[in-house]
């Protein structure tokens, strides 16, 4: 400000000098040259030369513009007086077209349902509908439902027409912002950094919607709010509200409250512990295939020792679980529940009894199945021992209100996640803090299910989304497998992990490249920011070298006008050199993610099922 002053007073000073002739008339030259004789005493001469004040005028006040940073300074008033940025309101002009406005079912009135239009248009003015109503009816409206009976029930019910299963029309005490017509909730918004930003995204709202989580993705920070709070609790916010509209499935697998929203949010809660729950969940998620529940089995115990098992992966131990569960199968006419399990694996007297069966029914191919398991249980022992050990770590009291098989549970509900093609909302709450391996495997097992049933579904309009608040040990090779074919499948993951460390060595750098979100939030280490930063790769960049040289002055006047130019610009003059050069460089180093991110902020990434790729973007989270 003061460069600025000091150089409009100095081009003043300028002007007031030639204008009153101190300077003389050297400044006039041009204009005498450029008159003909003639001309002196003509109306030609009183308009040119009016033209070549104003040029000199003109090429003073650019110049010492350009001297005092005057461009600047405008903006920055300019934007001072402006103030925030804030929603535009919309224009209230005359009553605008039926078939362009959003608020009088435009798509209702082109189907020729004017009826049902009117009545949704007068629910919405009379203040009886909420964003939720107008999403979900205009989904049933689309979605090819029949209208005949759409129709029936907007005439009747109005707003609360097609509501979903449990009467829900919204969520109570909503925390993010939300834009249910495009399913959005935004998660904060760009910093506006010329350095680190690129152009598009300085200022702009960041946001994901089931395009983005479709890919699946990855959060890691310390477990605070910029993690859990204002990232995964947002998330799932906005699926169980799409959940609302009939949009999605979502299963919140939480270790703390703080993670989800509350109880009354969701249509099933099973909570580990509680002998009182309404709900347990289905130990084989409906399969009754021994082979097929085998592997999620297997998966869910020991898929975390992969690197240690036969073969890389928990695959090759589910064979001895199948043939202990297929001759059970024939004998029981279901599937073992946790506790047959582990006396299967653990007690051979079991065993002895489950053979007389076999043989009294004459299931010799069971029984052969049976006699192969006893033959390589000494070989496969280190694989049974980790079995054994880990099927009693679940076959404990705390529970046993948890994970059940159907026809076999007293007073509860049994829910399994083969029902991810309704728009169902589910809550499981694991004690990490007391019980933390055995629900490190209910976890595992629930991974395994989703992506099991995710990728089979026959009917995928509804996006079906897990959401794990804490991953430790969840990630595995067969897991992995599993996330990269949910993209195709309208579904996805997101998972949250305090470091990358929770993850084998192996499996963290294809973890990040299987996944299209990618959220580092402050307070990362430098061992999980090099992880991004590799993920992220280099782009190339122009860089600008400049060398100043200062200008010494031997002329009187020309020490005079370097003098007037330092008052003006507070630095001496110098003459610079530049150099431009394109060089390849990360997009955010390990060292900026790990040292430079402050509270409140995270780096994220974000692709679409259609492959469409964001680069890094620095976001300030929301509140």
């Amino acid at each position: 400000m003061v460069g600025a002053a000091v150089s409009a007073l100095v081009g003043w000073l300028l002007w007031s000098l030639l204008w009153n002739g101190y300077l003389g008339e050297y400044w006039l030259w041009p204009l005498i040259l450029l008159t003909p004789d003639d001309a002196f005493q003509s109306m030609y001469f009183v308009v040119a030369s009016w033209t070549y004040y104003a040029i000199v005028l003109a090429v003073i006040v650019i110049f010492f513009g350009r001297l005092g940073n005057w461009p600047e300074v405008l903006r920055r008033l300019r934007k001072k007086l402006q103030g925030p940025a804030g929603t535009p309101s919309l224009p209230s002009a005359r009553p605008p077209d039926p078939l362009s406005d959003p608020a009088q079912w435009p798509q209702m009135r082109a189907d020729g349902a004017l009826a049902v239009a009117d009545r949704l248009t007068a629910d919405l003015r009379g203040g009886r509908m909420s964003d939720v109503d107008q999403a979900r009816i205009d989904h049933a409206w689309r979605s090819g439902r029949n209208r005949a009976e759409i129709t029936a029930e907007v005439l009747e019910r109005g707003a609360a027409a097609c509501v979903h299963g449990s009467g829900a029309r919204d969520l109570a005490g909503r925390v993010a912002r939300h834009d249910l017509t495009v399913g959005q909730v935004r998660l904060g918004v760009g910093v506006d950094d010329p350095e680190r930003q690129a152009r598009p995204y300085r200022g702009a709202g960041i946001a994901v919607d089931p395009r983005v989580l479709g890919t699946s993705g990855v959060v890691v920070g310390p477990s605070d709010a910029d993690r859990t709070t204002r990232i995964v609790y947002p998330v799932v916010e906005s699926l169980c509200l799409q959940a609302l509209t009939g949009q999605a499935a979502v299963v919140a697998v939480a270790s703390t409250r703080a993670a989800t929203p509350g109880t009354a949010a969701f249509d099933v809660v099973i909570t580990a512990g509680d002998p009182a729950a309404a709900y347990c969940l289905d130990l084989y998620a409906g399969i009754d295939d021994p082979d097929e529940a085998a592997g999620l089995i297997a998966e869910a115990l020991i898929g975390d020792l992969s690197e240690s098992l036969p073969g890389g992966d928990s695959r090759r131990a589910a064979i001895p679980l199948a043939q202990l569960m297929g001759a059970w199968q024939a004998v029981h006419g279901a599937l073992p529940g946790v506790a047959d399990l582990r006396d299967l694996v653990d007690d051979s007297t079991v065993r002895d009894a489950l053979r007389a069966d076999l043989g009294a029914r004459g299931l010799t191919s069971h029984l052969r199945e049976l006699e192969a398991f006893e033959r390589r249980a000494d070989a496969s022992g280190d694989v049974l021992d980790a079995l054994s050990n880990r099927i009693a770590l679940l076959d404990r009291p705390a529970f046993e209100s948890l994970l059940s098989v159907p026809g076999r549970t007293a007073g509860r509900q049994v829910f399994s996640l083969q029902h991810l093609d309704r728009p169902v909302r589910v809550r499981v709450d694991l004690p990490e803090r007391v019980h933390a391996e055995a629900s490190r495997i209910v976890a595992r097992l629930l991974l395994a299910q989703f992506c099991l049933w995710a990728a089979a579904r026959a009917d995928r309009g509804l996006y079906a989304g897990l959401v794990v608040d804490d991953a430790v040990q969840l990630v595995t090779p067969q897991a992995l497998r599993g996330l990269q074919r949910l993209r195709m499948s309208n579904a996805g993951v997101l998972l949250a992990l305090r470091t990358l460390a929770d993850v084998p060595a192996s499996l963290r750098d294809p973890l990040l490249g299987a996944v299209g979100c990618r959220i580092a939030c402050a307070g990362v280490n430098p061992w999980d920011a090099q992880h991004f930063a590799s993920a992220w790769g280099t782009e190339w960049v122009e860089t600008r070298t400049v060398t100043h040289r200062e200008v010494r002055a031997e002329e009187p006047l020309t020490k005079v006008w370097h003098g007037i130019r330092r008052l003006v610009t507070g630095r001496y003059v110098t003459s610079e050199a530049v150099t431009v050069r394109r060089e390849e460089r990360q997009r955010w180093s390990a060292s900026e993610l790990a040292h430079e991110l402050l509270p409140g902020h995270a780096v994220m990434s974000f692709s679409t099922v259609a492959g469409e790729r964001t680069p890094p973007i620095l976001t300030k989270l929301d509140g």
